[in-house]
């Protein structure tokens, strides 16, 4: 065991972009298969069932693997770069700059993309219809999940926290994606 972890430390070293790809990429993928999963086979109970949506399962590993990750490992880079320490201070300057300096431009460039990739003649309109509960939501979850990050996870244990993390956060983008905010207001 402890020589695939040295594998795994070691190819995130050498090959970081890769490695940050794959993983991501397979979260995105794995969080939709699941919503699919979850809304297609076991909440619908019609006969005969919804096939998986494979060209949706394509979309999220291009977002998954050529773009959020590339975007988020630069980011990090430099906010790590920038605001190097632990401390109290540190910790509070990067989850806000995190979360109100890179997560809007994150959350349009996911809803644009989508759009592109769909299709769509107007690629806005999503995002405009679901940016702010994207945020929102991201606000509810992230800040405090970092906050706990940052504060009580052994560094050792980080990566897997942030994982899981990761992907209950990509669980719930992938059923914002899938919502219609206009009927859920109206309901």
């Amino acid at each position: 065991m402890s020589r695939i972890i040295r594998v795994v430390k070691e190819t995130f070293r050498k090959y970081p972009i890769i490695a940050n790809s794959t993983v991501y990429g397979t979260m995105c993928v794995g969080a939709e298969f699941s919503q699919q999963i979850l809304t297609k086979r076991i909440l619908n109970k019609t006969e005969p069932r919804e096939p998986i949506d494979i060209d949706v399962l394509g979309r999220y590993a291009i977002i998954g693997t050529l773009i959020s990750p590339n975007i988020l490992y630069f980011w990090y880079k430099w906010l790590d770069k920038t605001f190097v320490g632990t401390g109290p201070k540190i910790i509070v300057k990067k989850l806000l700059i995190d979360q109100f300096i890179m997560t809007p431009p994150f959350y349009v460039v996911f809803f644009v993309t989508m759009s592109l990739l769909e299709g769509k003649k107007d690629l806005f309109e999503e995002c405009r219809q679901k940016f702010i509960p994207t945020f929102k939501t991201s606000c509810v979850f992230w800040l405090p999940a970092q906050a706990i990050n940052f504060t009580l996870v052994p560094p050792a244990a980080r990566v897997i926290y942030v994982g899981i993390c990761s992907f209950m956060w990509i669980n719930m983008l992938c059923w914002i994606k899938r919502n219609d905010y206009n009927a859920i207001k109206e309901e």
